[in-house]
């Protein structure tokens, strides 16, 4: 089974796959994980190091793809889950959309995914261009992290729209659902998840834990191990993964177009607002 997991960058993407990829792995399936961002940082929790990346490594031999092993690449981390970093262009200069689809050509020709009963590609989702939305080929599941704000779910409408598209050109992708990161709420969410037709299929709560974990390196179930009080999360982590290896059949999902993105949520209860969705008259509106 192949999961690509998209989200805006900063929403908390890396984190929820490193433990999806635990969670998984912890039911004893073989897991890889590659990371699709060039900043290099979507396994370091689970490898508990930045591990040198493909760009890296192809560097290394001189870009003379006959002189790589898996080893050069792969590293296995906690819970034997293992990792891949695609890495990237220095910033402002190539395209890391490209080294990504390179990244799965090269794995492919090394026969290194086939080794695997699940993998995740962790993937930039801010802008789904042509080489970030490569993995969508390959994967058998979309999964599009989320927390309950607007821009998020913004980005989130982008990547359904990528999953319709390649749909509409012969690929067979599917949206698994979508996961509620970092929530306090989930109005918004739950809004744009029955606009879309898709499961919301777990949330994640705010909590000083999960940030802990990523600033400490570890991944939520070390520090469960650890004693530390975040069994609430990697419950909910242990929930969606199960929900995975369901195999569930996913949808295609009702993508919004990008106006009605900005009207969709107009009806919420939200504070500044009166019953009827329009601002109230006693507090002045931003625009």
């Amino acid at each position: 089974m192949i999961i690509a997991v998209y989200g805006k960058g900063g929403v908390g993407k890396s984190t929820t796959t490193s433990n999806l990829a635990v969670a998984i792995a912890k039911t004893g399936r073989r897991v890889l994980q590659i990371g699709c961002d060039p900043k290099s940082d979507s396994t370091f929790t689970i490898a508990g190091r930045m591990i040198p990346t493909v760009v890296e490594v192809l560097d290394k031999f001189n870009y003379h793809y006959e002189s790589i092993e898996p080893d050069d690449l792969v590293v296995k981390g906690y819970a034997g889950v293992c990792v891949v970093e695609t890495g990237g262009p220095p910033a402002g200069s190539g395209c890391g959309g490209y080294v990504v689809g390179e990244t799965v050509k090269l794995l492919e020709k090394l026969d290194i995914m086939s080794k695997y009963d699940v993998i995740l590609f962790d993937v930039l989702g801010d802008v789904v261009c042509g080489g970030f939305a490569a993995p969508l080929q390959y994967a058998d599941l979309a999964c599009i992290v989320s927390s309950n704000d607007f821009d998020a779910l913004f980005a989130a409408n982008r990547i359904c729209e990528s999953i319709v598209e390649k749909n509409a050109s012969g690929y067979d992708v599917k949206l698994a659902g979508v996961i509620g990161n970092r929530c306090d709420q989930v109005d918004l969410l739950e809004t744009f998840t029955r606009r879309i037709e898709a499961p919301l299929m777990g949330v994640v709560p705010r909590n000083e834990g999960v940030r802990q974990s990523r600033v400490k390196g570890y991944t939520l179930f070390e520090l469960e191990e650890m004693g530390e009080p975040v069994s609430e999360m990697t419950s909910e982590f242990r929930k969606m993964a199960a929900y995975l290896l369901s195999k569930p059949e996913g949808v295609v999902p009702n993508a919004v177009g990008t106006r009605e993105m900005f009207e969709l949520f107009r009806g919420e209860d939200l504070p500044w607002k009166g019953s009827n969705g329009k601002t109230a008259a006693s507090t002045p509106s931003v625009r």
